[in-house]
């Protein structure tokens, strides 16, 4: 428009020399300005309704729009049976006319002459374009106007965007505005899947839009539609066979609801908007609606049975791993007939305790640092640590167990233990590094809980967290084996809104590709639920990794799972934190887990980053890196990092009879008779627990007769209360406080051990070494004598409240 303008003022400038002439072209260039001016922009400013959209462009869900109308975006293009039916109908030499038709004009005065009344306007779709723009009366000189600025719309826009103005604008009855909504409210489609009878149906309502209402003028507008057909025929746009099979479809009856595929991430896209900077309220994508159609369909099917026990809620979400787009997105259980569900919260962004599904990523951490090994034994004996005294899930205790097998079996003691070794200090940051930016208070409030849920995370940052996790695994060969920082980021919803950040190749990772790698294959020997590991023995079963949780009070349960391709999180409970018996992931959540896997294609399996790895010994009982004194070692692939790990600390020789049988030094027994033997000896307390779970465990043997023990070893240790503990007794059921149960370890079967409170002998045990006391509130010293004259003592305290 500008260039139009400035080659006008190049002709009046060349064409006028003299006064009058710059006098003349003044007087142009003004009118020219104010004809350019005439025009607002934007053109129509009625709030329009927020539309999301699939991938491929279907509607997934849509809101009405602030002014009670159903008022979709424009989108630009408008389809071609559409636009013969209206142009056919409206304005037959739309694409002729400079926005003002003199012919139609000429007709219509003669029309209202002769009917003594308004029977016909002339308007050409350009006119009625800048009337609906003006919601003015309908006089003369408004008729003037619009003439004038339709022909200033023709000048500053093509035909094809009037005809896009118009049906984006038309009124089509009730609260119906714009052609997308229309057909989707009428014909439950998208415009462009319309028939001839449909669009005939919908360009002759912006005329009439009255027409619509079901039972009232259905033989008028039946009649137009039918002539409209005719005359489509009559120009040779259809056949006439065409037209008399359009005019046996029957007209539409009352409104279709829209879609509601999505509901939770249209209201979330509703918050966001002001945000993202659109320019727009229809949004485009990632999801793919029929993976998402399919998605909801198995979360209903369970949450029939879940409610029964007053399980309400419930929400999955599905991840592209390599752009970590969303191709499904159930914030919850859609059931807006069951107020007091609060189905309308979406748990997506909701922070819930996340139970143990924070564990692979402590695994990972540790394995990065070197501080464990794949198998590392961690201990799994009774802990208390200040006044935080975790449990296992089954209440009992393995004495020590592989890290990896404590990750698959999600022990919970194991993962305090490494969580203490590693610092949650140092935990903290280091999950806000990986993508769960929730924790926003200071690491000290959470503590070792955080490993155990004792923190706050939403299912759309840990889902993020594991895709970002599984692509830098990816990517290993694609950077030869460096990293590219820009792996880690926040999952992706809309198509054009967000973009990942570009390359950022670092050799150094947050966590290194050979401890994702062990990660995931820890995570890929948990126990399928209700199946007992015999998936394994089907070929068509897919490898999978993946992690339960469920927090205090069986307030929610999760399970996160992931191949090289996909990331599944699902998400059960109620929305107001009612806990409920039997809400825990391994119940409710992965059932649903693996029916979402089982719609995805299986991608295989993540490659080995041997290059990220080391060959090197490893003791086989102990998982460190073997000693001296470990037998038959193991050589395995470790990673990298894991050279810095400890060696065994369990393995020890002694010296033993010929027959193995007792220990002997060379004050009792010849030389000769001295065999030296690699030993595994684990500490007492763990010991304790580890001996009834291995029975090819063997303890060590007594000394000789006249044999003494001169050499350094812990042979008694306190199992329960550990040195400085605090202890809460709860009230029985009589309204007295109960006792302590105390309890320690002793390496030697049949010793017995002398037990002091406050240096007063209180009871004496042998073999079973428990002893139930009752104590005062208060500071407390409990000593501890074996008949060997070996000595513990350490201090607690009972507390009164």
């Amino acid at each position: 428009m500008i260039r139009w303008v400035s080659k006008q003022v190049q002709r009046f400038v060349s064409r006028y020399k003299t006064r009058s002439g710059i006098i003349a072209l003044a007087v142009a260039a003004t009118l020219l300005l104010l004809f350019y001016l005439a025009l607002p922009k934007p053109l129509f400013r009625s709030p329009t309704s927020f539309v999301i959209e699939d991938a491929s462009g279907k509607l997934l869900a849509a809101s009405i729009a602030a002014d009670g109308q159903w008022r979709f975006p424009a989108t630009g293009e408008v389809p071609k049976k559409f636009a013969k039916c209206i142009t056919t109908f409206e304005d037959k030499r739309f694409y002729y006319h400079p926005g003002v038709d003199p012919i139609a004009l000429a007709r219509a005065i003669r029309q209202n002459i002769v009917g003594g009344r308004v029977v016909s306007g002339g308007s050409t779709i350009s006119m009625q374009v800048i009337r609906m723009s003006r919601s003015q009366d309908r006089t003369l000189w408004q008729k003037l106007i619009e003439a004038f600025l339709a022909v200033r719309l023709e000048a500053g826009y093509s035909k094809a965007d009037i005809l896009a103005l118009y049906a984006a604008n038309a009124p089509f009855g009730s609260n119906v505005v714009g052609l997308d909504a229309a057909a989707w409210r009428y014909f439950g489609r998208a415009p462009e899947q319309l028939s001839w009878a449909e669009n005939a149906v919908l360009a002759v309502l912006p005329n009439a839009p009255a027409l619509i209402h079901p039972g009232r003028n259905r033989g008028q507008l039946l009649t137009k539609r039918n002539n409209l057909l005719d005359k489509l025929a009559s120009t040779g746009t259809i056949d006439q066979q065409t037209a008399d099979l359009a005019k046996l479809e029957p007209l539409p009856d009352k409104p279709h609801p829209l879609p509601r595929l999505a509901p939770h991430l249209l209201e979330r896209f509703k918050q966001e908007y002001t945000t993202l900077k659109l320019h727009t309220t229809r949004a485009a994508t990632t999801i793919n609606a029929s993976l998402q159609q399919q998605v909801a369909d198995i979360v209903d099917r369970y949450h029939r049975n879940l409610s029964a026990n007053g399980i309400q809620n419930a929400a999955a979400l599905v991840l592209e791993v390599e752009t970590g787009k969303t191709l499904a997105y159930i914030g919850n259980v859609h059931t807006p007939q069951n107020s007091s569900a609060e189905s309308q919260v979406d748990m997506i962004t909701s922070r819930r305790s996340p139970g143990s599904t924070l564990k692979p990523i402590l695994y990972a951490a540790m394995l990065t640092d070197g501080l464990i090994l794949p198998n590392t034994l961690i201990a799994d004996v009774p802990t208390q640590i200040g006044g935080y005294t975790p449990q296992n899930y089954d209440l009992g205790y393995d004495g020590a167990i592989p890290a990896s097998r404590a990750l698959s079996r999600s022990l919970n003691i194991p993962a305090v233990k490494m969580l203490q070794q590693y610092k949650y200090q140092r935990f903290h940051p280091f999950l806000r590094s990986v993508g769960i930016q929730t924790l926003n208070r200071p690491a000290d409030f959470y503590g070792l809980s955080m490993i155990l849920g004792g923190c706050e995370v939403t299912p759309w940052q840990l889902a993020g967290t594991y895709a970002s996790m599984a692509r830098v695994l990816n990517h290993y060969e694609r950077y030869e084996t460096n990293y590219n920082r820009a792996d880690y980021h926040d999952p992706l919803y809309l198509e054009s809104a967000h973009e990942p950040p570009g390359e950022s190749i670092e050799r150094a990772s947050i966590i290194d590709h050979a401890s994702l790698y062990f990660t995931f294959q820890a995570m890929n020997e948990v126990m399928r639920p209700g199946e007992e590991a015999l998936w394994e023995q089907f070929a068509s079963s897919k490898k999978i990794a993946w992690k339960t949780g469920t927090s205090f009070g069986f307030r929610d349960g999760w399970a996160v799972g992931l191949t090289p391709a996909h990331v599944v999180c699902v998400w059960v409970g109620n929305a107001d934190g009612e806990g409920r018996p039997g809400l825990t992931g391994i119940n409710t959540a992965a059932p649903i887990l693996f029916d979402i896997f089982d719609l995805l294609p299986s991608p295989g399996w993540f490659s080995p980053p041997v290059d990220r790895m080391v060959q090197t010994a490893v003791c086989t009982q102990s998982g460190h890196l073997a000693s001296p004194d470990c037998p038959n070692p193991d050589t395995l692939y470790i990673p990298v990092p894991g050279h810095r790990s400890t060696v065994c600390p369990y393995h020890r020789t002694i010296h033993t009879n010929r027959e193995g049988t007792l220990r002997v030094t060379a004050d009792c027994t010849a030389p000769g008779d001295i065999v030296a033997a690699k030993w595994f000896i684990l500490p007492p307390a763990m010991e304790y627990y580890y001996k009834p779970r291995h029975s090819n465990y063997h303890e060590l043997p007594p000394y000789a007769p006249g044999c003494t023990d001169n050499s350094p070893g812990l042979v008694m240790e306190m199992i329960y209360p550990k040195n400085n503990a605090r202890i809460y007794i709860p009230l029985e059921i009589d309204g007295k406080r109960g006792q302590v149960i105390f309890n320690a370890a002793h390496r030697r079967r049949g010793s017995k051990i002398f037990w002091h409170l406050d240096d007063t002998f209180v009871g004496e045990t042998e073999t079973s070494h428990q002893l139930a006391l009752e104590i005062s509130p208060g500071e407390h010293r409990i000593t501890l004598v074996d008949d060997d004259g070996t000595r513990i003592s350490q201090r607690f305290a009972i507390l009164a409240k």
